[in-house]
This record gives structure tokens, C-alpha cells and sequence, in this order.
């Protein structure tokens, strides 16, 4: 089993930065089903390829086998030695670890850097054939070329086999790449070597929730990944939820070359807003999958964060994701709607609605109001929505479409505006408009945002 991953571009040995690898020499890791080696056959100024090689121990996997398991042949003859499976994505997760997570201390600033990228791996089952392997790949924007391997070059009269060599060539972050492959091996494989428990479904949204929510084989790819159905379903119904949404382009920040997904930009335009009042009692109000609360922890705001959410399956979703994230903050998932007056979330530093409104009926937003300004009144609340004029920069939107298929609406920036100032006026806060993302001339920002200070809490 191998792969190889090439950078070709100025500075290229930026790679051993990334991989937290030295290009100097062949280093060996020892795994529980073998050993993976890590070397780089070429390194020059403008190109650097690394090298994951994977040696399973055959002989000891088998001897770990009980006796009743070992009546069928399969045991003795098999692909396992040289297909790259999910033996492999634990390879990727062990010896790679840094880079699938996107951390690198000393060059920080190459982790969200887009690089000229090209990976090939040696042997890849696929059952389904090329078009599986490029219903898989192409929608995460590779160029893929495929070479289906013959059963027996001896005997080529045999026919071709399914198995591929596949070369992925995009120009994307490093962790981007590892990731897909880290999910998709084991899709492809569908021969996991161990027993999926429910810790599965939280790596498959660490590693995967921000593509799948739009690659259109997100129900295959979940099903394949977890097998069991029960783990699956409220997996593939939370993607579901978002899964309508149009894509949203990545903007570019002033201060910086690089594009910028807009939902990062969102996550830290909240934060900063939280961390400016010192918002110590923080409430998540349609927390979905718990983004915000997983930003929020890893950037050490809060002291207790509530998030609160009607869906179970999104609810199941946050918890997973933030099970792992060592935090001294006091965090709870409550099951709950901006329509219920609950005790429990009243008498709170700061509460947020980010990308919620436009989701909620326009004759219930009175309601919405009474309930989250009135009754739980926040001292600082926070509201993020769409900007509708903005629309127009989004190239799979037909005219007067929404973002998402569960839009009810989606408002201009007057439109906005007019409502805020309602609101601000009628339950005493202060209110201050500002935007988020690249400003496009005319239509404003992408996403509008509304921040509002109670007036008794300010004098």
C-alpha cells in the first residue's frame, strides 16, 4: 500500500511543515496491524513529493483471530496486504495526524493555504467501478485519472479486476485532502477491520461534516462509512437538514490572500462580538450541530454555554463533536425551541442566533421575539441571517431562489434593518448593523448581522 503526495509550487518543502515530517531521512512507525514508513522521494525548490507506505503484519492479525474465525480461506487469502483500506485511513490518522487536523506550530499560516496538490494511491477496491470512484472524488473538485488494474497480467484473457490506481490532482489545503481520504478509503473498501461503535459517527463529522453536507452521495458515503443503520440514519438526517443549502463561496479577507470559507468568517465574527463584552453565560439558540459552541471552546470564551436545538439527531451530532474538546467551560445540549419560555435559559451574558431566523415561519418571528428578547432577555443578543441582495453573486441560484430549500425568507439589508430597529425599540436594547464577508458593490456582504445591547445593562 502506498500513496504519494506531490506539491508542486514555491517553497514545496512547506509539506514537511505541514506533515510535521523531515525530508532528510525514512521514518518508521509502529502500528497495531503493522508498520507505515515515511519518506520523500523527490525534494527540490518547486516540488515535494511524500511517500506513506503501510507493511501490515499479516502473520499476527491472523494469529489474533479466534479459532471458530479461521475456518474460511478468506483468512489466508486475501487483498488485505495491498489494498489501501480503512488499515490505511488509521495510518493517515496516526502518522498524519497533525495534517488531518490542520495544525502545524511552526508555519500555522500554511494550514488554510490552498496548494497545487496531486496524490496518487497504489490500489483502491471499488466494486462499483470507475464511476463509483468519480461519483465519489469529482464532486470535491479532483481531476481524476484511473487505471483499472488486470486480474492477472499473465493472463489478460482474465479481464480487469476492481481494483484501481488513482492519481487526484486539485489545488486545496493539505487537510482537506487527507481527510476525504482518511472517509472515503473505507467507503470504497467497505471491509472495515474492526467493529463500528458509535465513536465512528463523531470521526466521520470531524473528518467530514463540513463536504458532505454538499457532495450529492452523502447518503452512500454515511452508510458505507458507519454500516449499521442505526448509527446512520440520524447522521444523514442532520446532513439532509443542510443539505439543500447553496453552496456558499469562500470570500476573501482584507488581510489576508487567502479565500476564507464564509461560515468561518461568521464563527469568528461571533466570537469576537462575545469576547468584546466578556460574555461569561453564553446561549446558543439553534445550535445545530454545536459549530459555534465548538469555536467557542477551542477559543476559550465562556464560562457555561447552553446550546439549544428542537432536532434530537443534531443534538446526538454536538455532543460527538464535542465530547473530545478538553474545556474547563461548563457546556449542556438542551432539547428546545426559541418558542419555549424555559427557566433554565434565562438570566444569561450573551445569547446567539446565527443562520436561524430565515428558518422560522415570518408569522411566528413575534413570538420568536417575545420569548428571546422579553422573556430570556440576554444582556447583549446577537442575530445573523442572509443577505438576500447578495444572492445574485451565488452562481447556482436562480433569480428569487433561497440559500437553502428550508428558507421561509430571506431579506434585504432595509429589510433587515427595519425589523432589528422593531425589535431594538420595542424591548429597550440598543442596536448596531454591521456585515459579514466580502463586500460586493451594490449588494452588500453575505451574511447581515445584528448586535444588540440592552439599554438598562449599558446606562
Amino acid at each position: 500500500m502506498l500513496l504519494t503526495i506531490t506539491y508542486t509550487g514555491q517553497s514545496a518543502d512547506d509539506l514537511g511543515y505541514l506533515l510535521h515530517k523531515n525530508p532528510t531521512r525514512v521514518q518508521e512507525f509502529s502500528l497495531s496491524f503493522g508498520k507505515a514508513f515515511v519518506f520523500y522521494p523527490v525534494v527540490k525548490e518547486e516540488q515535494c513529493t511524500v511517500a506513506l507506505t503501510l507493511d501490515l503484519d499479516t502473520i499476527g492479525l491472523l494469529r489474533r483471530q479466534k479459532q471458530e474465525q479461521l475456518q474460511s480461506l478468506q483468512h489466508y487469502v486475501n487483498d488485505r496486504p495491498y489494498v489501501m483500506s480503512s488499515f490505511f485511513s488509521v495510518a493517515i490518522a496516526q502518522v498524519f495526524g497533525t495534517a488531518l487536523n490542520g495544525r502545524c506550530q511552526e508555519r500555522p499560516e500554511l494550514v488554510d493555504q490552498p496548494l497545487a496538490l496531486e496524490a496518487t494511491l497504489s490500489v483502491v477496491s471499488s466494486r462499483g467501478g470507475e464511476e463509483l470512484l468519480r461519483k465519489l472524488f469529482e464532486p470535491l473538485g479532483y481531476d481524476c485519472q484511473l487505471e483499472n488494474i488486470l486480474l492477472d497480467p499473465h493472463f489478460p484473457e482474465w479481464g480487469q479486476s476492481s481494483y484501481f490506481r488513482l492519481h487526484l490532482k486539485q489545488k486545496i489545503c493539505l487537510k482537506d485532502l487527507l481527510s476525504h481520504l482518511y472517509v472515503l478509503l473505507p467507503v470504497l473498501d467497505r471491509n472495515k477491520h474492526y467493529w463500528v461503535q458509535q465513536d465512528e459517527q463523531e470521526k466521520l463529522l470531524r473528518h467530514g461534516e463540513q463536504w458532505l453536507v454538499s457532495h450529492p452521495e452523502r447518503k452512500l458515503i454515511v452508510r458505507r462509512y458507519l454500516k449499521r443503520r442505526n448509527l446512520a440514519e440520524p447522521i444523514i438526517e442532520a446532513l439532509e437538514q443542510h443539505g439543500n443549502q447553496a453552496p456558499e463561496p469562500a470570500v476573501t479577507v482584507s488581510n489576508e490572500e487567502e479565500k476564507v470559507p464564509l461560515n468561518r468568517l461568521r464563527l469568528r465574527a461571533v466570537t469576537e462580538e462575545l469576547t468584546a463584552v466578556q460574555a461569561k453565560k453564553i446561549l446558543d439558540l439553534g445550535c445545530g450541530s454545536g459549530k459555534l459552541i465548538q469555536h467557542l471552546l477551542r477559543k476559550q470564551v465562556g464560562e457555561k454555554i447552553i446550546g439549544v436545538d428542537p432536532a434530537y439527531s443534531v443534538l446526538t451530532i454536538a455532543k460527538n463533536r464535542l465530547k473530545k474538546i478538553e474545556t474547563k467551560a461548563m457546556v449542556e445540549l438542551v432539547s428546545g425551541s426559541v418558542f419555549y419560555r424555559d427557566d433554565r435559559l434565562r438570566d444569561f451574558d450573551a445569547a446567539v442566533l446565527m443562520e436561524v431566523i430565515e428558518h422560522l415561519e415570518p408569522n411566528r418571528l413575534r413570538d420568536m421575539e417575545e420569548v428571546c428578547f422579553s422573556y430570556l432577555r440576554p444582556r447583549l443578543f446577537i442575530v445573523t441571517t442572509p443577505n438576500q441582495e447578495y444572492n445574485v453573486m451565488y452562481s447556482g441560484l436562480e433569480a428569487g431562489e433561497y440559500r437553502h430549500g428550508d428558507h421561509r425568507f430571506e431579506w434585504t439589508r432595509a429589510e433587515f434593518r427595519a425589523w432589528a430597529e422593531q425589535v431594538s425599540k420595542r424591548h429597550q436594547y440598543e442596536l448596531r448593523l454591521t456585515g459579514i464577508g466580502e463586500e460586493a458593490k451594490d449588494v452588500g456582504q453575505p451574511t447581515q448581522m445584528a448586535v444588540f445591547y440592552l439599554q438598562e445593562d449599558r446606562n
